[in-house]
């Protein structure tokens, strides 16, 4: 027996009108109608446009047009790089002084003895900034630095504050500030990334793709993750004797087959981002080869970058790909350099943060200096940073312990002023006593450069209007004016 069916069936959601009107040319020309404004609203800066990564306008006075954080997964010491205390040599040996009052360490070793850094420091440059011996090459691109040595955080373990250096929290779960930056201004260049993402290990950094996530807004503002070795993305091209209109035609049934059960399904935003990205991989198919194929610039640039020496050819290959990503409009790169925590020197910190130091001194300098000789350091904001630093306090006889409540990074271009230090630590370097930056700060002024407002992007979910930084920071004015 035969169910009857009606003639007209009642459409139950927006996608699902869609994919019932028209019969095929129709829905196909209504569909770029609709494509067309939504590109109009994303270039007015209005969120609910149907190409999530649409360029949208600023709403504050841009200075950068792209972010490259140069992160140092384990954390740094600011005492052996940009923030010298010569007092910390005179006591080393001794316990903390009581008047520092409670210190709360990671290892729990806060009364250890004080353990010497024993650096040559030097000014350089016009404006006269300290740098250890350990970054010969950056030290000549220091009159385009500006120091904050007074960063702080809450995070005490690597899990947390590598999550709050990302996300703004020491709790998972939300989005990244690359995703925020997706979100708040899409991508100029629809045929790459947005947001990149590349290590120099195959070692996993602390806590994943959660650091790159797009936490609870759409997936398709998350990480793009890259490889760096001489396929940084793999399976992209199409098979051999595979035309496009094959590869297109598979390529749109598979996007029948998702937006269908998206329609059904419309809280699974993974769903969407996947759609998405096979139709950015088809895109990239034509652009991308170029984008990431070294082989295109000149044996002098591969030099500035260091990719002819063993120690730097890693972090010098991701540096390279960083610019020629940025400046064919990808948003926003990140780079993690010693993935796996390897700057987290509990032990033997001299010989760590010498190699970790030779491995990245150079194509960092090169990074900024092939920026500046290209015009393009003036729109692309460089960050430089871990999750924390290390403590004044020795561990183990020969290393230092986390330290989350006072530590350096450095911000160059895009709109900051460089040749300055910002902030200090204490005599010991062991907590912020002026001008304390808090991440919340730092994103904001991340944020702030690239023309958005920390406390102006907003992203309803479950009621609550989201921002970036929790609800708290400020851009921090003496870096940019």
């Amino acid at each position: 027996m035969r169910t009857h069916r009606p003639h007209i069936e009642l459409t139950t959601s927006r996608r699902d009108f869609l994919r019932r009107a028209g019969g095929g040319f129709g829905a196909l020309a209504l569909t770029s109608l609709l494509e067309q404004e939504a590109a109009a609203q994303g270039a007015s800066g209005s969120s609910r446009s149907l190409n999530p990564v649409a360029p949208k306008t600023p709403r504050l006075p841009a200075r950068a047009k792209s972010v490259i954080f140069l992160f140092m997964e384990g954390g740094p010491s600011h005492i052996d790089t940009f923030d010298p205390k010569p007092l910390l040599n005179k006591l080393a040996g001794q316990p903390l002084p009581e008047s520092f009052g409670e210190v709360i360490t990671a290892m729990g070793e806060a009364r250890s003895p004080l353990l010497a850094a024993p650096r040559t420091w030097k000014q350089h440059g016009k404006s006269g900034l300290w740098v250890s011996e350990l970054l010969p090459n950056i030290a000549t691109q220091i009159d385009d630095v500006a120091v904050v040595r007074s960063c702080w955080a809450e995070g005490i373990n690597h899990s947390s504050g590598v999550c709050q250096m990302n996300t703004g929290s020491i709790l998972g779960g939300r989005p990244s500030l690359g995703a925020w930056v997706s979100y708040g201004l899409g991508s100029e260049n629809q045929s790459l990334p947005a947001y990149v993402v590349m290590q120099d290990t195959t070692t996993s950094v602390v806590n994943g793709p959660r650091n790159w996530s797009a936490g609870f807004m759409p997936a398709a503002y998350q990480g793009i993750r890259i490889q760096g070795g001489v396929e940084p993305i793999p399976n992209l091209n199409t098979p051999e004797g595979v035309s496009d209109t094959r590869q297109r035609g598979k390529l749109d049934y598979i996007r029948d087959l998702n937006r269908s059960f998206a329609g059904d399904h419309p809280e699974q935003t993974e769903l969407e981002a996947r759609i998405a990205g096979y139709e950015l991989a088809f895109r990239m198919q034509a652009e991308a080869p170029d984008a990431v194929d070294l082989t295109l610039e000149s044996e002098a640039t591969r030099r500035l970058y260091g990719m002819e020496q063993k120690e730097t050819a890693t972090f010098g290959r991701l540096c390279l790909l960083s610019r020629r990503l940025v400046e064919r409009g990808v948003r926003f790169v990140q780079l993690y350099h010693g993935a796996g925590s390897k700057w987290d020197a509990h032990t033997g910190i001299e010989k760590n943060h010498r190699e970790l130091c030779r491995a990245m001194d150079l194509p960092v300098a090169g990074l900024l200096r092939d920026l500046k000789q290209r015009g393009l350091l003036d729109e692309t904001l460089v960050v430089w940073g871990g999750e924390f630093g290390r403590t004044p306090m020795s561990e183990k006889g020969d290393g230092r312990d986390h330290n989350p409540t006072g530590f350096t990074m450095w911000m160059a271009g895009g709109g900051i002023r460089g040749g300055q230090t910002v902030g200090e630590t204490d005599e010991l370097g062991l907590r912020a006593v002026k001008d304390p930056l808090h991440v919340h700060d730092l994103h904001a002024t991340i944020l702030h450069q690239l023309g958005i407002d920390n406390m102006g992007l907003v992203y309803p979910y479950k009621g609550r209007p989201e921002r970036p930084t929790l609800n708290e920071g400020a851009p921090f004015p003496a870096l940019f004016t």
